[in-house]
């Protein structure tokens, strides 16, 4: 091999061609006709001749026979000569030819390693080396005995090798075949008869060989077999039987006994020597020796008295003479019991799946079986006899059933969730001396029954989970556990029906009722639920089906998602105009500050700081809100102060919400008018309904009184003023509050003064709705109930239902732009003014009608009026429709915010603060009479 690769590697060389180098594998079959195709090379490795005509193969090196022959052309292979596998493998296994080939062409050479393996035929017949052989047997020959014959020979392997021998019929002798360790078959001949040379003394039989081929092929020899005589006299035992007991646990090498025979013959002829008679059994020879010269009997092997218990052993003494007639003496061999043995103990439960358990239901009653036991002993006797006992536990106990047989037995009712498996243990002792005992490890295993509901771990489970939290967000696991086994624990969850102060509670939360894995279904919010208690049953799968319940407490934790706001002052539009007296000392309490969170705990803690102030006259408790005066106010301080202000929360992170405050600095402390507080927006303790209709209703007819009361005095009023002289402009001059316009002569100071007349007054009761006073242009178009004057019909009455009262001579109240002219040039007189009250108050503000130009110092405006020289006197304002029959509690729809304090004007240009003053005076004795009207929103 080493030689053709380096051929490969010096033609690659030389020549620089590509060389390959490739191996293929033939078979052929021994004894083929010359001319018989092998293999076809060029065919066989995709070489086509036809593409490069100067393609040869050649053999590299010409083999030493002629066997196979080779085409240069095209590789064809074929038989040269006949094969004789055995002439050149002999009797291997395996017949190779090899040879190397060469494929030459235009543009490599290939190396072809040819393998052609010879397959055997069965070509051969077994032949012995002799036509005849012979073979001397003494007439006293035992039967039995066995004698080689000669060996056949067969060229061929494998199936057609020799594969039997069989010899022609004769009542005195057999056949054995047997095969050697290199798989050569051999015969011997066996003595089936004794011989008796006086009678017969030559014996001519036929050996045959027989291969296994088909058909098969055979080869014979003759066998002459001549019996020879034997010497007349034969040793003699004393005793023909002997008998002799054996402990079964006797050592190896103990002597039974010493045999002794006697041959009266001299010389080689009465020597005597001893052995096994032919029909002695392997296991004999296996156990017992024999010493041939002095006739010992010992223990081979150790002997069981539970396998076996005698023996019988034939024991031949025979002389060393011609023709020696052995002599035969029986040896009865008794193995005597030993307590060798440990008592057996088997098992049978009534039912079972594995070896070694037993298996009852928990349902058992008392006293029911459960296994059989089952003990035995080999040994014999005392040793034999078994006594069986069990511990463990004492729900079992043994009871006889038969002879070795006991029964286990229950003496309890089980509980499978209590114990669901016993280890007991059996015992089984004999009575031999010393007692041999078997210990045997039992287990019972109690089988399910569904006889316990799931378990929580505890009745009440309280969970806090945070708002806010995102829909379907894990929240909690409940795990009820039952102690029963397979399906009879398979647990299922289930939230009961329930309501949470209206949805239900499904809407809430869900659970899986596989792993009882509790989810939100919606997002919380802490300030609208704060806790959600509900009920979830765990039913396990057995039959019938049993549950427990279990009571989640789910608490909503507040997170800081509501900015504080501020109550006190009410804020428009994130402001709120305050007064300020300028003869406010340092340290005057301004305002106080008053906010809410709806969040609850640390995240509702609200704290107040200062974020802007220009001026640096205010201070800030930052705990209470309370807003001071650093320093007492000066010219130079300017009219209006801005302070911003914020409240921030404790929550992480902190919310915070501002508010500007713009304080107006006046002369005097204004009078308020008077208000009744609307109930706050604060959170109400719940009423029953029926005494909330009962209360509305009540307090209806109360304010429905007093708007009747009110209604007659300002009428009488307005009759008495209409007699009398005034400032004012006869039959139309009234007030809207407590003061009157006394002297509109004494210029811009006295215009403060007069700001009094549409101020809020302070309530002194809370929680009741707010009084609007409302300063109308013509009197005559509102009326009350009847005034006896003759001026009323059927539709002024409070309680006119027909609608037509609304369709009379209304006032108009439209709105009109912030900030224009137009406000100024409305052709009616009225203003809307803000109510400045505590944050109980609510919405509420008020509404005045009046000819006379008003002062709102409240505006957010004013200060940039200073600023440019020009009062506010412009704002937005409304109207409305005040029907004449519609009643005294007039409901005016507000739509949008509601604004500051409005100043009105008719058909009039703006002026300054100096060229108001005389036109006030003008405007004061044009002044019509006003009525106060009580509106209820």
């Amino acid at each position: 091999m080493n030689f053709r690769i380096g051929l490969c590697i010096l033609m690659m060389l030389l020549n620089g061609f590509a060389v390959v180098c490739r191996t293929v594998q033939y078979t052929a079959y021994e004894e083929d006709a010359p001319g018989t195709e092998i293999g076809n090379l060029a065919r066989d490795l995709n070489i086509n001749p036809a593409d490069d005509p100067q393609t040869s193969f050649r053999f590299m090196e010409r083999p030493n026979s002629t066997c196979i022959s080779l085409k240069e052309a095209n590789g064809l292979l074929t038989i040269g000569e006949r094969i004789d596998r055995e002439e050149i493998c002999k009797q291997a296994s395996q017949c190779r030819i090899t040879f190397d080939i060469i494929s030459f062409s235009m543009e490599k050479y290939q190396l072809i390693h040819v393998e052609v393996e010879v397959k055997d035929i069965n070509d051969h017949s077994p032949q012995f080396v002799h036509n005849e052989s012979y073979i001397e047997i003494s007439e006293s020959s035992l039967v039995g005995s066995r004698f080689p014959l000669e060996v056949a020979v067969d060229w061929d392997v494998g199936p057609y090798y020799i594969q039997t021998y069989h010899i022609s019929y004769d009542s005195h002798f057999g056949i054995e075949v047997h095969s050697r360790e290199d798989g050569v078959k051999y015969a011997e001949l066996v003595l089936a008869k004794p011989l008796d040379r006086e009678v017969e003394d030559s014996y001519t039989l036929q050996l045959v060989a027989t291969d296994g081929g088909n058909p098969p092929r055979s080869g014979a020899v003759t066998v002459n077999i001549k019996v020879t005589d034997y010497n007349d006299n034969s040793p003699s035992f004393e005793n023909n039987v002997v008998t002799v007991e054996l402990n079964e646990d006797a050592p190896v090498g103990f002597l039974l006994l010493t045999l002794n025979a006697v041959d009266p013959d001299e010389g080689v002829n009465g020597e005597v020597l001893y052995g096994f008679g032919s029909q002695v059994s392997s296991e004999i020879l296996q156990t017992f020796q024999l010493d041939p010269s002095s006739g010992r009997l010992s223990l081979k092997a150790l002997v069981d008295f539970e396998k076996r218990t005698n023996y019988e052993l034939l024991i031949q003494a025979y002389d060393l003479g011609l023709n020696s007639i052995p002599t035969t003496c029986k040896v009865l061999v008794e193995v005597l019991d030993v307590n060798d043995n440990a008592p057996e103990i088997n098992i049978k439960p009534m039912t079972s799946t594995s070896a070694g358990v037993a298996y009852i239901t928990e349902a058992a009653a008392k006293d029911s079986f459960v296994a059989l036991i089952s003990t035995s002993d080999r040994d014999s006797g005392a040793n034999g006899y078994v006594k069986c006992s069990i511990y463990g536990h004492e729900h079992f106990k043994l009871q006889q059933a038969y002879e070795d047989s006991y029964m286990i037995v229950t003496t309890a009712t089980l509980d499978r969730e209590k114990i669901p498996e016993y280890n007991l243990t059996v015992t089984a002792e004999d009575l031999g001396s010393p007692p041999f005992k078997t210990i045997k490890q039992y287990t019972i295993r109690v089988s399910d029954e569904n006889d316990s509901p799931p378990l929580f771990s505890k009745s009440v489970y309280e969970v806090s989970v945070v708002e806010n939290n995102v829909p379907g967000s894990y929240i909690t696991t409940v795990v009820a556990r039952d102690p029963d086994l397979g399906h009879n624990s398979k647990v299922t969850y289930k939230i009961l029906s329930s309501e949470t102060n209206g949805p239900p509670l499904s809407s809430f939360v869900s659970i899986d009722p596989a792993t009882g894995s509790i989810y939100s279904v919606r997002s919380f919010n802490y300030e609208m639920i704060k806790q959600i208690e509900m009920k979830v049953r765990a039913s396990d799968s057995g039959t019938p089906q049993l549950s427990s319940t279990a009571t989640i407490r789910l608490k909503i934790v507040d997170q800081n998602d509501n900015f504080p706001f501020i109550t006190n002052p009410i804020l428009m539009n994130g402001s709120a105009d305050l007064r300020l007296p300028n003869n406010a000392p340092p340290g005057y309490l301004v305002v106080h500050l008053k906010a809410r969170d709806l969040d609850d705990g640390v995240n509702s803690e609200l704290s107040y700081k200062i974020l802007q102030d220009r001026e640096n006259m205010f201070t800030l408790n930052k705990q209470t809100g309370e807003i001071s005066l650093k320093h007492g106010l000066s010219y130079v301080t300017g009219d209006v102060l801005r302070l911003t202000v914020a409240v921030n929360d404790n929550g992480r992170p902190s919310l915070s919400s501002t508010a500007v405050l713009n304080f107006i600095v006046t002369e005097t402390y204004p009078d308020d008018e008077l208000v009744i507080i609307l109930p706050s927006s604060e959170e109400q303790p719940e009423w029953d309904v029926s005494l909330i209709v009962i209360i509305m209703l009540g307090g209806g007819c109360a304010l429905l009184l007093v708007a009747i009361i009110a209604v007659a005095i300002s009428c009488k009023r307005h009759r008495t003023h209409k007699t009398g002289k005034s400032d004012i402009v006869e039959g139309q001059s009234s007030v809207c509050s407590t003061r009157y316009l006394r002297d509109l002569n004494r210029g811009l100071g006295d215009l403060r003064e007069a700001e009094t007349l549409f101020e809020s007054q302070k309530a002194q009761e809370a929680n009741k709705k707010v009084s609007i006073v409302i300063c109308v242009t013509n009197a005559d178009q509102l009326s009350t109930k009847d005034s006896g004057q003759g001026d009323s019909d059927f539709n002024d009455s409070d309680s006119d239902i027909s609608g037509d009262g609304s369709k009379k001579i209304p006032t108009s109240f439209n709105a009109v732009h912030n900030g224009t002219f137009h406000s100024a040039q409305s052709g009616i007189k009225f203003c809307m003014i803000p109510i400045d009250g505590p944050p109980s108050y609510g919405n509420g503000y008020s509404i005045a009608y009046s000819q006379t130009s008003v002062y709102n110092p409240k505006t957010e405006f004013r200060r940039a009026a200073y600023q440019t020289g020009h009062h506010p006197w412009r704002d937005t304002s409304y109207r409305t429709n005040l029907p004449k029959t519609k009643g005294l509690l007039q409901a005016i729809p507000r739509t949008g915010p509601v604004p500051a304090l409005q100043l009105c004007y008719e058909n009039q240009t703006e002026m300054t603060q100096t060229e108001r003053a005389p036109q006030l005076e003008k405007e004061t004795q044009e002044t019509s009479a006003v009525l106060h009207v009580a509106t209820s929103f």
